[in-house]
């Protein structure tokens, strides 16, 4: 097995190596946008924000969005690349920002699957914490049915059909990665109104590589506690 890295070690390697410059947005960007605006809501938290392929349609679309990353290079980059963004980024993780902040969208595209089974639950669970109660959490994660590429070890597989690699090979060498299944998603968001239910987004990969990777995509609303106090 791969010796383990840190997600913010391995990619500042990879946004130094111009990881996603000259990328476009994922689709489901669109999806955000359109969400937002039916709903009137015009800020949010963008978790992993990288270098911007995905934030900057966001802020372009009129939602001002903060910005929050593990990898320093990946924030100095945006900062350059859009200076009027620059205090509007924030360099750690969800536990870094003040402790009680929620917004009215938080958004985690391809983020929430870092590290195992135990840790993915984890940053699912304190995105929705970022959640203000009546607020939007958009998510896209890594899916079962992945043709997983390049080298890997499984480390774990669940009977809900969720399971976790460490590559051995390519840019994510060392890293731990979950797969989430549907079902697991599900049990995650219990109780939490789906705006856009779960689908599966698939992208044929270039060859050499093999096979297709697939990801979940979902829109959900955090319930507001009606309860007595």
């Amino acid at each position: 097995m791969s010796v383990a890295r840190s997600a913010s070690d391995a990619w500042n390697d990879e946004y130094r190596r111009g990881r996603y410059v000259d990328e476009p947005s994922v689709p489901f960007v669109d999806d955000i946008l359109l969400t937002a605006s039916m709903e009137g809501i015009t800020a949010g938290l963008y978790v992993g924000c990288g270098n911007g392929r995905n934030l900057l349609p966001l802020v372009d679309g009129g939602i001002d969005v903060l910005g929050l990353d593990v990898s320093d290079a990946a924030v100095h980059q945006l900062a350059q690349r859009r200076p009027d963004r620059a205090d509007r980024l924030w360099h750690g993780d969800l536990d870094s920002l003040p402790a009680g902040d929620t917004w009215p969208l938080v958004i985690g595209i391809q983020v929430f699957q870092h590290g195992n089974r135990e840790q993915a639950h984890r940053h699912v669970r304190a995105a929705q914490q970022r959640v203000e109660p009546g607020g939007l959490l958009c998510v896209r994660v890594n899916a079962t049915g992945t043709d997983v590429w390049p080298a890997h070890e499984v480390t774990e597989q669940h009977p809900d059909g969720g399971f976790t690699v460490q590559y051995t090979a390519g840019p994510k060498n060392g890293l731990s990665i979950h797969f989430f299944s549907d079902g697991e998603l599900r049990q995650l968001f219990e109780g939490w109104p789906a705006l856009l239910p779960i689908r599966a987004d698939s992208t044929e990969r270039t060859p050499p590589a093999p096979g297709q990777w697939i990801q979940w995509e979902a829109i959900w609303r955090r319930p507001i506690d009606h309860s007595p106090r």
